[in-house]
Order: structure tokens, then sequence, then C-alpha cells
């Protein structure tokens, strides 16, 4: 993945990487790392949640061994710490931090009590010199190529709604922001311009959208008593915005109110039906008063003009 973006996995049936979107401009190159890499983090990983089963003493039933590995490149273009953290059964057994100026590795582990001084030495050996310069090659290559789509920002959408509960008199406010990138958004909903707190909130979750921008929405039950004595707001902080904004509520009807506006939405039809007819006919009978009186016309027309030629043949 690059920043959000996956662009690929790594298939340990056939050794190798099976690009997603997007195929890379150093496909040969890539796979042979890929080999080298995957290939290698995926033995560890299976070595580790085997030793880590044993330790624990659960060897039955079905567990997970996760791995997190990345590295960064600053904005000035060096290349930033890679850092590493394995998990097993969702509990983090190992945080490693490998930094290039000083040449070091940082580990936070309940394994690194048990290295030898030559384990630690042909970590820090393959963590300088395979993944950290490999990880930065890679970054590097993809940003070449798809740097605007990755760098690209894309403001969020954002309402603050008001919908009525159906099994109480209250209503439920939610803040919902959708159609962002990246992914790094600071949503906060607001009573009396005051944060509500956390356990207060339900949602907050960051959403992926099938256009590859976010949405996340965060909401709160309220009853009709604190909706009339408090203000309820909303702001959205994110990076393609230069400041804060800040969101009203607007009213959507919920459940309750369905009926309601059902009902409203069929007196509507019948009076915009009911006026076309009446309006239909109103013209059709005026027409009919104008053709009758066009017909008297021309039929008195037609009578004096005999009159006129029989007095003149006279």
């Amino acid at each position: 993945m690059v920043d959000d973006i996956q662009l690929g996995y790594y298939d340990s049936n056939v050794r190798k990487i099976i690009y997603r979107q997007y195929r890379s401009e150093h496909v040969q190159e890539e796979q042979e790392d890929g080999r080298n890499i995957f290939g290698g983090q995926h033995r560890t990983m299976k070595r580790r949640g085997l030793l880590s089963s044993q330790k624990l003493n659960s060897t039955h039933g079905m567990h997970v061994q996760q791995r997190l590995v990345g590295c960064e490149l600053l904005d000035n273009g060096t290349a930033g710490p890679l850092r590493s953290v394995d998990a097993f059964n969702g509990v983090t057994e190992e945080a490693l931090r490998y930094t290039i100026e000083q040449n070091t590795i940082q580990v936070e582990s309940v394994w690194s009590a048990t290295w030898s001084y030559f384990e630690r030495n042909q970590i820090e050996w393959m963590y300088a010199n395979i993944y950290h310069p490999i990880c930065i090659k890679t970054l590097k290559n993809y940003l070449h190529t798809r740097r605007n789509h990755v760098m690209r920002k894309v403001k969020p959408r954002v309402r603050l709604l008001q919908q009525a509960l159906k099994d109480s008199r209250g209503a439920k406010v939610t803040c919902l922001a959708t159609g962002f990138y990246p992914r790094h958004l600071n949503l906060t909903l607001l009573r009396d311009g005051q944060p509500v707190p956390d356990h207060q909130i339900t949602g907050g979750e960051l959403l992926p959208n099938a256009d590859e921008t976010y949405q996340m929405r965060k909401s709160l039950e309220v009853s009709a008593e604190e909706l009339q004595q408090h203000h309820y707001t909303c702001t959205a902080e994110h990076l393609s915005l230069d400041n804060k904004l800040d969101f009203g509520l607007e009213y959507e009807p919920g459940e309750a109110l369905m009926p309601i506006a059902a009902s409203l939405l069929v007196l509507l039809v019948v009076f915009v039906v009911g006026g076309t007819a009446g309006f239909i006919l109103w013209k059709r009978r005026l027409r009919g008063d104008n053709t009758s009186s066009l017909s008297s016309y021309r039929a008195t027309s037609s009578t004096e003009e005999e009159e006129t030629t029989t007095g003149s043949t006279s």
C-alpha cells in the first residue's frame, strides 16, 4: 500500500506479487524483491505464530498472526524510519523501529530478551541492507508514477442531520462527512459549543466509498427536552480545508414521520391532479363558448348579407 491505496498483495502459493488496479513499471525487479521480502516475511510469521501458540499454550483452534511493516518518505525526499509491529490473536508482541541515521533498532518486545548477540546483529543487518532500502525504493517508484493520485486532496461534504426516533419523542443527531481524501479527518459533534463526550456518541468509524474516498459519521440520541434546551453543531477539519468547517442542524424525517409525509404527498398529488383537471375543463368550456359566439356571429352576418343582396336586386 502507498498511504491508503492498495497496490497489490503477495500470493505465497505462486510466490508472486498480484497487482490490483495498478501495474508497476518495475515488474521484474519488484517480483524479485517480493520473493525475497514477502517470502521471508511469510516464513518468519508462520514460525512466530507457532512459537506464540506454544508459549501461550494455545495450540488448539484457530489463531491469527499479524505483522504490519512500513517505511516513510519525508517531505524533503529523505528516507524516514521503518517500523514493524507483530501481534498474536490481536495482542501486540513486538514493536520495532529502525532509524537509518543511527543505523540502530529500537525494540519493545517479549522476544527481544531471548535474542542472542548474533540474532540481534543479523536482524539489524537485514533491516539496514534489505528491508529498509527495498521499501524506500518501492515507495519512490510508486510515488513517481502515482503522485497525482496519492497526493490529491478532496474536500468532505458535511451535514448535521436531525432524525425523529420512532419509539420516543426524541431524535438522533448525526454528523456525516463523506467523499473526502486522504483519510485523516477530525469530526467533532458539539453541544452548546463544547465537544460531546465520546462515551455518548455512536459511530466514528472510517469507512471506504466506492470511488476511493472515505466517509465518517457520529451520532447522538437526545430527548425532545434536550433538543429544545441545547444547540447542536458539527465541525470538520481536513487537509483539503483552509479553515475548520462549522455546520448547524438540518431536518431529516424519521420513521415516525414517514406516514405523515406520505399523507402530505398524497394530498399534494390529489391537489395538483384535481387543479389540472379543473383547468382543462375550464379551458374547454371557454373554448366552447367562444366557438358558439363565433358561429352565431357568422350566422348573423350571413343573414344580413342575404337581406342586403335581396334589397339591392329589388
